[in-house]
């Protein structure tokens, strides 16, 4: 499927990156769209169901579709292809992280610019620095 691609270097190792990017209660702290998240088991994974509420007040499932722990994650949302969430360490610390968007929705791009900066404010914030 063809994406467009938005990317951030993040200044920390990519292992603490990576728990942001995969702990659903995190991610309405930097998910412009998501109010709230869960997910039926322990841990994200291929396979692994869920719910998000939208920060327009509407309740999706979603399934894992994509999964390589510490590196990748893909998902449906309502069924429809979404978000394509990838890692990649560039030392021991700091990260590239970067989304891909189904070209269909082009427009949230500019949503996930938004959550790259905030990632990166979160992990700033964790260890007492700017982003």
């Amino acid at each position: 499927m063809k994406r467009l691609w938005t990317r951030r270097v993040i200044e920390a190792p990519a292992l603490e990156t990576w728990r942001i990017l995969t702990d659903p209660v995190v991610w309405p702290t930097w998910g412009p769209s998501v109010r709230s998240a869960t997910i039926d088991g322990p841990e994200l994974g291929l396979g692994v169901t869920g719910t998000i509420d939208t920060f327009a007040g509407v309740r999706l499932p979603f399934e894992i579709t994509e999964f390589e722990a510490g590196r990748r994650w893909e998902w449906r949302v309502a069924g429809v292809p979404a978000t394509d969430h990838v890692i990649a360490a560039l030392g021991d610390h700091s990260c590239e992280v970067a989304f891909g968007v189904p070209m269909v929705a082009a427009p949230y791009v500019a949503v996930c610019r938004v959550a790259l900066r905030r990632i990166g404010m979160l992990v700033a914030e964790t260890k007492g620095a700017t982003p």
